[in-house]
């Protein structure tokens, strides 16, 4: 099997490079090869390695910045990511790409499914919707993974920022009026690995949207909390401690793009094509505060 990863300097990218090696002849590339504001390169690149597999993991994630470049988050998050469909069902390849809960609009009490209708608040979450959109209209075969609150030992993520401040203040103030579910760039990189497994077995799964997270439900307040127990308890020295994380409400910390208040996602269609259930969020994001904490020690 030949597989494309396309944004492998990412936080879930750098994930897949191990689990897709392992299940065929990898190509994985990054910006410098592979750049998203010029799709018609990076579908060129495509139709020269003619992959039975494309893995996008590169998007637009600046959320507020994308307020004031919304034609720059758009060309990537969905003309590119379009054009990658389209050379994915020209070539007969499976496409799988990944999308956020920013695609809706957070006022829903329970937990959403694939099937709830999305409504994003924000630049961001418009343009991941219009990149979900393109993906089906191309109508190759694919997969779209929305997953929530991404976290990894390495890059940009809530969890080292936390622990960054929390070795330069006494005092942190955290919305606590924003539920989601923090997931680790390795669980959406084992699952993806999982699903690309299935087609060499003759058992793929079906095209569509899945919901990827693990179990469970938390605050970015109480993520912050912790994030800081766990570092202390590893010996990281802190300034602040958990007990001087203040809670605020979102009306408290401005921001160009709006968030959603509730993102928890409902995994059980995915849940049930893998025939396995997802752990929960505290088992699944205790190694990405450990990797992290233990650059720290003294």
């Amino acid at each position: 099997m030949k597989i494309v990863l396309v944004g492998k300097g990412g936080q879930v990218g750098g994930e897949l490079i191990a689990p897709l090696t392992a299940l065929g002849t990898l190509s994985a590339v990054d910006r410098m090869t592979a750049d998203l504001e010029r799709p018609a390169d990076v579908v060129a690149l495509l139709h020269r390695e003619r992959p039975d597999v494309i893995v996008n993991a590169a998007a637009y994630t600046a959320v507020d910045k994308a307020e004031a470049e919304p034609e720059r988050a758009r060309l990537v998050n969905a003309t590119a990511v379009g054009a990658m469909a389209t050379a994915a069902a020209d070539l007969g390849a499976v496409f799988i790409h990944y999308s956020t809960d920013y695609v809706f609009d957070g006022t829903k009490t329970g937990r959403y499914t694939e099937t709830d209708a999305p409504n994003p608040l924000s630049v961001y979450g418009a343009t991941k919707l219009e990149g979900e959109q393109a993906v089906a209209a191309a109508g190759g075969r694919h997969w779209i993974f929305r997953t929530t609150w991404v976290c990894a030992a390495h890059g940009h993520n809530f969890i080292r920022t936390m622990l960054r401040l929390a070795r330069e203040r006494d005092d942190l103030r955290v919305v606590d009026d924003q539920w989601g579910v923090p997931t680790s760039a390795g669980l959406i990189a084992d699952v993806t690995a999982a699903f690309v497994a299935r087609i060499a077995a003759g058992a793929e799964p079906a095209t569509g949207i899945y919901h990827l997270a693990p179990h469970g439900e938390t605050t970015w307040c109480r993520l912050a909390r912790e994030t800081l127990a766990a570092a202390t308890t590893a010996g990281v020295p802190l300034r602040c401690t958990p007990q001087r994380v203040a809670a605020i409400t979102t009306a408290d910390y401005p921001l160009p793009a709006r968030r959603p208040a509730n993102s928890r996602l409902d995994t059980s269609k995915l849940e049930t094509a893998m025939g396995t259930r997802l752990p929960e969020w505290q088992d699944n994001v205790a190694p990405v505060i450990a990797a992290i904490a233990a650059e720290l020690l003294p």
